[in-house]
């Protein structure tokens, strides 16, 4: 399509999308809000109930999940029409004019889509380079489709965190603080997950009730139902409100479901009327490419209450408006405001993720002298564990614009670059200044002075992550960012990573051990570095990584040889999506990567012994494959059960990778470690390999792994008279009848009995440092 026709394509789409959304306009204003909330949400349940019953080759081929987003588009336009437009006396429901309403809301979304397609076309370079054209075809096409992608059952839980410091705020502009109004929202998004099965039940409950007293009146059904409700005035009340929430919108009205006070939910609240932009005079007049009223308001007041017509903005949309209020309430609170966001922020890595980053040293404002302009620099989270760095650069402002991406795209793209660019650059700088000296100073800012705080050695770290941090979902730019043509992997290795607070609370649930979580950072931060390959957003990456593992390989793989121009995996995330559905989900079990029993036993092991390296000893096990971990299991079970015969046993695992040595010590016997190391030594000259990672385990015959260790494997480079005799080990562990391997690793050690090294003697294990601090903790 030549640039003439693609400008008369996108002119008359934009001119029948303002028809259509006129038609729609005029419908909504024509019924009853509430008979026209009731149906459509009727027709939402009835959907979602047909979802439950679908399969996953349906699911896949777009059933039920896709009406249930075009009814969801609906409330969207249901809201911004009665915002927009006062009550009229002669509305009158129509079940007929109902049918139509949905029509032309699925008409409204085809052009919405076909306008974002043409207009993004011919887009050949921008701000993402020659990506520019997809990524603004699917922010507007975001902009229509997406709504709501957290999970409900989390809300109360992020509101809590992002809100707790600004308590004492809340409780003097409110009258209710931070946990009272997580707590408001959470029921707020319970009654539209669950709503109508409770109102269900609860009119069942009614019916056994009303049934039972008429058996007992010896009357029928029909005769007695007032008497009833005269003899039980509350439970008739509570039928009504049943009867409410089933047929006439009640599951939205958040006045009746959550303890949320009026004034708070007044400043969530559009009036009847109140609106005047949305449909007003101009290009895209009431279309999706307008910002939809509940972008800015998300609840809309009806008589004396206060309703969340549509569900998913109340969510996506509610934080921003609740804060941009508060501040409006206490203007005077601002510069507060600004600095308890910021610590907030900038804290929530360390403190939401506090499980899976045990004993982290965590520098909170870290400040250096940049190594190019020689000027103090400062960062925001610096978090060492054993051997993996995360530097995270939080952003505490709105992670998404209100500004739509087809009025104007630069400004959408402009909001993206604001929040990653601005956190890359920094995570650059510091990146750089770990990279100017073997070790460098790190400095705290104490009364106007900079005292230091710390020292680092990049060398130390096997794994380096930046992060840039933002408060709310930022999906679906947080995977894109890859693309924009400033975004390299800094030092050349080590990619840029986007997320939210969201995210991770969902990633501390999935991923609950130190070793699960650094391993999946590992593999994220491997797509992170692809460029061309998308995922929708983080709960794509996780679940892809909970279904494949090393998914990064995966992708690589189908990209090589330059004949894809661009990868899409979509829909990863339904074995995590599955993990938050139904009343039960707290319980679990949530979705997890498969390992055998005995090598839970050697994480577990290894998780609780955290001597340096083990990280990485985890991350490399976590690499296997189905076979490799069945055949590292067979390994450690089959020569685990011979302990109480041989005090110590050792095997080599090996194949395309760096072989994994494995040293199985009877606990209560003391580790020769001159062994240990001229063991793991001859099986590397054996196996020709250049590394080789290894494990000490001290473990009972019965199956009791009491601690497990890393340590380094120091391979000789030419033979001395000293390590002659490592030579002729390796030499016999090569013959094919004593391969150290996969298939035959019963090689047998005798017991033997050696001193115990002082505390303060080099530790025998080979690390360098002092045995106290090694592996005499």
């Amino acid at each position: 399509m030549n640039e003439k026709k693609r400008k008369e394509a996108a002119a008359s789409l934009l001119k029948d999308m303002e028809k259509t959304a006129s038609q729609v306009r005029e419908l909504i204003v024509a019924m009853p809000p509430h008979g026209l909330l009731g149906y459509i949400y009727a027709q939402r349940l009835m959907k979602a109930m047909t979802d439950q019953n679908t399969t996953e080759e349906q699911h896949d081929a777009g059933g039920p999940d896709d009406l249930i987003n075009e009814n969801q588009f609906l409330l969207e336009y249901v809201h911004a029409v009665l915002a927009t437009d006062a009550a009229r006396s002669d509305a009158t429901f129509n079940e007929g004019q109902c049918a139509e309403l949905f029509e032309l809301g699925r008409k409204l979304r085809k052009q919405a889509m076909f306008f974002a397609m043409v207009t993004s076309a011919n887009t050949e370079d921008g701000v993402f380079g020659p990506d520019t054209a997809d990524i603004e075809f699917r922010a507007k096409s975001t902009w229509i489709m997406l709504r709501g992608n957290r999970y409900q059952v989390l809300e109360g839980e992020f509101y809590r965190y992002v809100l707790t410091p600004h308590d004492d705020v809340l409780k003097e502009v409110y009258g209710i603080g931070a946990t009272d109004i997580a707590a408001g929202f959470q029921a707020m998004t319970d009654a539209s997950r669950s709503g109508h099965a409770d109102a269900i039940t609860e009119m069942m409950k009614q019916f056994d009730s009303v049934q039972a007293f008429a058996a007992s009146q010896a009357k029928p059904l029909e005769e007695v139902i007032e008497a009833w409700a005269a003899a039980n005035a509350n439970q008739a009340k509570t039928t009504s409100r049943a009867m409410d929430d089933m047929f006439r919108g009640g599951v939205a009205n958040v006045s009746r479901h959550t303890k949320l006070p009026p004034t708070l939910l007044a400043d969530l609240a559009y009036q009847r009327g109140e609106e005047t932009e949305f449909f007003s005079a101009g290009d895209f007049a009431g279309t999706p490419y307008r910002t939809l009223p509940a972008r800015k308001k998300p609840l809309i007041q009806l008589g004396s209450d206060y309703y969340a017509v549509d569900p998913c903005f109340t969510r996506d949309a509610g934080y921003r408006a609740l804060l941009y209020n508060l501040l409006q309430r206490k203007p005077d609170y601002k510069k507060t405001f600004e600095d308890r966001q910021k610590t907030m922020s900038e804290a929530a890595f360390a403190d939401v993720l506090a499980t899976q980053l045990p004993g982290a040293a965590v520098f909170h404002e870290v400040y250096y002298k940049d190594s190019v302009s020689k000027q103090w620099s400062e960062n925001d989270t610096l978090i060492l564990v054993d051997d993996v760095l995360f530097l995270v650069e939080a952003k505490a402002g709105a992670a998404a614009t209100i500004a739509s991406p087809a009025l104007d795209f630069g400004r959408h793209a402009q909001s993206v670059q604001d929040l990653v660019l601005k956190a890359y650059k920094q995570c650059e700088r510091f990146f750089n200044y770990l990279n100017s000296a073997d070790e460098v100073p790190l400095y705290h800012l104490v009364g106007g002075k900079y005292e230091e705080c710390g020292r680092v050695r990049r060398s130390d770290y096997r794994m380096m992550v930046p992060i840039g941090l933002t408060v709310e979902s930022f999906s679906p730019f947080s995977a894109y960012c890859k693309e924009l043509p400033q975004v390299e992997p800094l030092l050349g290795r080590h990619a840029f990573v986007s997320l939210s607070i969201d995210d991770l609370f969902v990633l501390k649930r999935l991923l609950p051990t130190p070793g699960e979580f650094a391993h999946y950072m590992e593999v994220r931060q491997a797509v992170a570095g692809i460029r061309r390959a998308h995922l929708f957003d983080e709960l794509d990456h996780l679940g892809a990584y909970l279904k494949k593992n090393r998914f990064d390989q995966d992708i690589a793989d189908q990209l090589k040889g330059g004949k894809v121009n661009m990868l899409i995996w979509n829909g990863m995330s339904d074995i995590v999506d599955r993990s938050f559905e139904g009343e039960g989900w707290r319980s679990g079990p949530f979705p997890t990567q498969n390992f055998p029993e005995e090598v839970q036993k050697l994480f577990e092991a290894l998780d609780a012994t955290r001597a340096r390296g083990w990280l990485s000893a985890e991350s490399h096990i976590r690499d296997l494959g189905e076979e490799g971990r069945n055949n590292l299991a067979k390994m450690l079970s089959d020569l685990r059960q011979t302990l109480n015969q041989h005090p110590a046993r050792y095997f080599t695992l090996s194949g395309d990778r760096e072989p994994l040595f494995v040293w199985l010590q009877q606990h209560d016997h003391q580790i020769d470690w001159a062994k240990v190391n001229d063991k793991a030594s001859a099986a590397a000259l054996a196996v020709k390999a250049s590394n080789v990672i290894g494990v000490v385990a001290e473990v009972s015959a019965d199956g009791t792994y009491h601690r497990a260790q890393p340590f380094a494997v120091r391979i000789p480079t030419a033979r001395t008279e000293e390590n002659g005799h490592v030579y002729e080990d390796a030499k016999r562990m090569a013959q094919p009848t004593r391969a150290v391997n996969l298939n035959q690793p019963k090689n047998v050690i005798p017991p033997v009995k050696t001193k115990r090294p002082g505390r303060n003697d080099p530790c025998p294990c080979g690390s360098g440092v002092k045995y106290k601090r090694c592996h005499g903790r």
